[in-house]
């Protein structure tokens, strides 16, 4: 079924960019200047075989007389970061043979070749000079292999256009596979057979080497920021200040979860006793996990469901999001190496194809999923027995903003700035609706609207680049049709550049007055729109956040504490997080991430998320001279990983 998973990144016509869309090496036949400097004759490289530990290229030669010549140049894998050369007068240290002649014909198509996990693609430049482009390891990982796909592929595009001078053309990042039910099956297969009744290797594993194997894999992605961080910056325009901050956080993360489960393993390294019963308790896995991850944080939020559920034992199936699937290749190999076959498959295609499929064998015991509560529902009906599927959900939210009179201006709007429009709005921590009291109505809205006119659009990676491209080509038009359905009962557009579209990008429009009747009240708008409502009793906010479907978090704006008081009471209990004076996020990962309603179920955090992935369990004996004799046998001899007092340090 598996057969090669080829993710290949197109690297043509962008050289002249800041920067180019993400890839490794590059391997040039011949461009015009080998042999010290001397001119070389062009190349076109025609085809590419895979032999032991290398390659073959095959290809013609074209001398300055116009003669052609075919040649067969063959060379180890493991070449230089830098750029080659090939020529057949140029003498290296490599083991090169050059044949001339038919066999050079015996190729007249471009192709590719995998070795050593490894991607090689031959074909030749815009000037007939030829390329070998080396890639990543693209492979397909599931019960512990890298295996290759034949079967259906979708081709992975950034909305980012990089050649195109007068229409719009979006950039071909690469492709992917479109799996089928049977590979999500063998993938569930896989995480049962490693689970296997919770007798498998890694739910009886130690705790310490379950952590040993956490960090190792911490380690080795930390080799791979500078492509991820590319990755982050094409898949989903995230600007390049927050794509390194998401995987260096996402790494923190990891070490966090570490020191934690070593917290809670510490307190579990002892026997309580109650009532003549010896008890020794601590948490085990659950069985099966399915994540899915959100496309707006698929690296740091994904990680904020995978890593505390494969570390307590757990595993896991994982199917990343639809954007931001690109850069979790070149973790395959890390993920194959730190951890026992099974204990992490990776699915890739389309969530509604391959999800349905395993929560119908009724063998999933977790539902992990960041996403829409609508997506949340329609997986639980799949499941067979939905009274004993456990569930870990970071769900949609409509955060609002109460700013009171005696709000702080200025500080008000830097944070509202920050909350509303961060990544284009496109966080369920942001800020989706502002209720600004009416005595100060007119004065914020004055100097919002200027201050988001302000904001610079560029590229990801362009210097102080507030505003990206939208990574969904059909954002900017759902953005238009909110801002259309607001002016038209009633609403307008307060800032100047409010609604310009382009190809990739709607400017964020600053929406006043708007009312219930309208859609960007009551849906969760994920991008650059910013509804603004006024209020005259506080009564009016809190009955809108009552009636409200979410319950995620609150801004409140103000300096009055014998009003903030009552009103952080009554915000307590309708939402999971009030934010005083500052706008809604996800962080610090160390405090709890949750909602009321539908905006979540169960609590992520570093320390929340590893007992959400897990049960108290515990071992219990009566206390008597037999079975005291036992336990002790049982501690000095390490027969049992779950019986231990060990001390982790």
């Amino acid at each position: 079924m598996y057969k090669i998973l080829l993710i290949i990144l197109v690297l043509f016509n962008i050289s002249s960019y800041s920067q180019d869309a993400p890839k490794t090496k590059l391997y040039a036949v011949s461009d015009g200047s080998c042999c010290g400097g001397e001119e070389s004759d062009p190349h076109a490289v025609h085809g590419i075989e895979a032999i032991n530990n290398g390659f073959i290229l095959s290809g013609k030669s074209i001398d300055q007389n116009g003669t052609e010549e075919g040649f067969v140049v063959k060379f180890p894998s493991n070449m230089p970061d830098e750029k080659i050369f090939l020529h057949p007068e140029d003498e290296y240290s490599f083991d090169w043979t050059f044949t001339f002649g038919s066999q050079g014909k015996r190729d007249g198509a471009n192709g590719s070749a995998i070795i050593d996990n490894s991607v090689f693609v031959s074909g030749y430049s815009e000037n007939e000079k030829g390329v070998i482009n080396k890639y990543l390891a693209m492979l397909d990982l599931v019960d512990g292999k890298l295996k290759k796909w034949e079967g259906e592929t979708s081709e992975v595009y950034s909305t980012i256009d990089i050649k195109s001078e007068n229409k719009y053309s979006p950039t071909l990042l690469g492709s992917i596979p479109d799996m089928d039910s049977e590979s999500a099956i063998e993938a569930l297969e896989s995480a049962k057979k490693a689970f296997n009744r919770g007798q498998g290797k890694w739910p009886t594993m130690k705790v310490i080497d379950r952590l040993k194997c956490m960090k190792r894999f911490a380690d080795k992605m930390q080799d791979h920021r500078e492509v991820v961080v590319k990755l982050l910056m094409w898949e989903i325009g995230k600007n390049q200040t927050d794509s390194e901050k998401e995987f260096d956080r996402t790494v923190k993360y990891i070490y966090d979860t570490i020191d934690e489960y070593k917290n809670i393993d510490r307190s579990s390294s002892r026997f309580e006793k109650d009532s003549g019963i010896h008890a020794h308790i601590r948490r085990g896995p659950l069985g099966v996990v399915l994540c899915l991850g959100p496309y707006n944080y698929p690296l740091n939020e994904t990680f904020c469901l995978l890593i505390p559920a494969i570390l307590m034992g757990n595993t896991t199936i994982f199917k990343p999001a639809k954007h931001g699937v690109l850069l979790i290749s070149p973790l395959l190999k890390a993920f194959k190496e730190c951890f026992p076959p099974g204990v992490v498959n990776i699915l890739f295609g389309r969530g509604r194809k391959i999800c349905p499929p395993i929560m119908k064998t009724g063998y999933i015991d977790v539902l992990a999923l960041i996403g829409h509560s609508s997506s949340a529902v329609a997986l639980q009906d799949q499941h067979p027995n939905k009274n004993r599927l456990r569930l870990v959900l970071g769900l949609e939210a409509k955060n609002p903003a109460i700013i009171l009179p005696d709000a702080d201006l200025d500080l008000t709007i830097q944070e509202c700035i920050s909350g509303s429009l961060s990544y284009n709005g496109q966080r369920c921590t942001a800020l989706k609706v502002l209720y600004v009291h009416e005595s100060i109505v007119d004065e914020f809205n004055n100097k919002f609207a200027k201050a988001v006119d302000n904001l610079k659009f560029g590229m990801p990676w362009d210097k102080d680049a507030f505003l990206t491209p939208l990574p969904e080509p059909s954002k900017p038009q759902y953005i238009v049709d909110l801002i259309e359905d607001a002016v038209s009962k009633g609403a307008n557009v307060i800032n100047e550049k409010g609604g310009e579209v382009t190809d990739n990008y709607c400017y964020p429009a600053v929406l006043y007055p708007v009312n219930s009747n309208m859609k960007v009240f009551e849906e969760e708008q994920f991008g650059p729109v910013v509804p603004v409502i006024p209020f005259k009793s506080i009564d009016e906010p809190l009955d809108d956040m009552a009636k409200s479907e979410y319950g995620q978090q609150v801004s409140l704006f103000g300096t009055d504490t014998k009003k903030i008081g009552p009103l952080i009471d009554t915000l307590a209990n309708l939402v999971c997080r009030v934010n005083l004076n500052s706008s809604c996020q996800r962080g610090p990962d160390i405090y709890p991430f949750t909602g009321r309603k539908n905006s979540a179920v169960s609590t992520l955090s570093v320390h929340d998320a590893l007992r959400a992935f897990s049960i108290r369990t515990f071992v219990a004996s009566k206390d008597n001279v037999h079975n005291n004799r036992i336990l002790k046998k049982l501690l000095d001899s390490n027969d049992s990983n779950f019986i231990s007092t060990d001390y982790i340090l």
